[in-house]
């Protein structure tokens, strides 16, 4: 009985393929299930035995077809399925997360379920729209514990855990109740209760994690999204420690629009224009030795006119550099 359960969700797979995208060969079906050739060849048989009117074509144009009109209403998602549509709009975390195949074939019934008027709609979002999550300049996250942290969430478990962090000591282990998963900016997190309090771990730095036998209850009213939107606010307001003076080209207000925090371009926006085109305004900033590199990096295209301590640090560098070419 098990094992026709787990063979009936790649015959209906192939079933709602052919309905959904027409005629299709054996190596096209073969390649979008991730099976072979043959279990194709085997399954399109199952099909026929109980009546469904698959008929095939040989050629070039050949392939496998449904015949006109019928439409099948095998259509009902799994759990699991309705579950993974939220991950709709993101099929490569959702690949991550464990949840790939589990997100085609969710996919797969709603489309069969739509009216045949709206297929072209759901091809033509498909073509249009993509999500890249990871920044610019930056790789995706490696976080090899992840399938392992969503599974603990999901099942509400506890897991121990060592972990990399970046002051003393680096390498801690902590006992974490995960409550829930966030995505950002490729990097993957964790909100867990550890030691009494809730706290954010990045997954990529767990270096090895078990899971425990306990359970947990989060509370009640515990909204992620709420928590994470409230977290990187304080994170922000203690991000930056200081301001700076300067006074920034078009060049360098240009060049700021891919790099720089929103904080930082709203300062440069309040600035006051000056004859020449250049703008004098202040910005936040996170420490002295951030802000040097940070604006190093516009190089003749911003001026630091405050606090003197930075406008000095960087004209060290700047002298430093010129006798490295001199």
């Amino acid at each position: 009985m098990c094992g026709h359960a787990r063979r009936s969700t790649p015959v209906l797979s192939l079933l709602l393929l052919l309905q959904n995208r027409g005629r299709m060969t054996a190596d096209e079906l073969a390649a979008e299930l991730e099976v072979s050739v043959r279990t194709v060849y085997r399954d399109v048989q199952a099909l026929i035995a109980v009546g469904v009117p698959v008929y095939g074509e040989a050629g070039h144009a050949g392939g496998y077809a449904l015949l006109d009109g019928y439409r099948t209403r095998l259509t009902g998602l799994t759990a699991t399925e309705a579950q993974t549509l939220f991950l709709a709009g993101l099929p490569g975390p959702a690949a991550e997360l464990g949840l790939g195949s589990v997100l085609a074939a969710a996919e797969l019934k709603l489309e069969a379920a739509l009216p045949v008027a709206l297929h072209d709609q759901v091809r033509r979002i498909r073509e249009c729209f993509h999500l890249d999550a990871p920044g610019w300049y930056r790789q995706a996250d490696k976080a090899p514990h992840l399938t392992a942290v969503a599974a603990a969430v999901w099942e509400r478990r506890v897991i121990h855990v060592r972990y990399r962090r970046w002051h003393a000591p680096q390498v801690v282990e902590r006992r974490l109740e995960p409550y829930g998963i966030v995505l950002k900016a490729g990097r993957w997190y964790t909100v867990a209760r550890a030691e009494g309090d809730l706290r954010t771990y990045r997954i990529g730095q767990i270096l090895t994690l078990e899971p425990l036998d306990e359970v947990f209850e989060p509370p009640v009213r515990f909204d992620l999204a709420r928590h994470w939107q409230t977290h990187t606010a304080r994170l922000q307001e203690r991000l930056w420690e200081g301001e700076a003076q300067i006074r920034i080209s078009p060049a360098g207000i240009a060049r700021l629009q891919d790099v720089a925090a929103q904080a930082v371009l709203d300062g440069v926006n309040r600035g006051e224009p000056e004859p020449d085109g250049w703008r004098r305004t202040t910005v936040p900033i996170e420490s002295l030795a951030h802000a040097e590199s940070e604006l190093l990096r516009l190089g003749p295209e911003v001026e630091v006119l405050a606090p003197p301590e930075l406008r000095e640090r960087i004209a060290a560098s700047a002298r430093a550099v010129a006798a490295l070419y001199d």
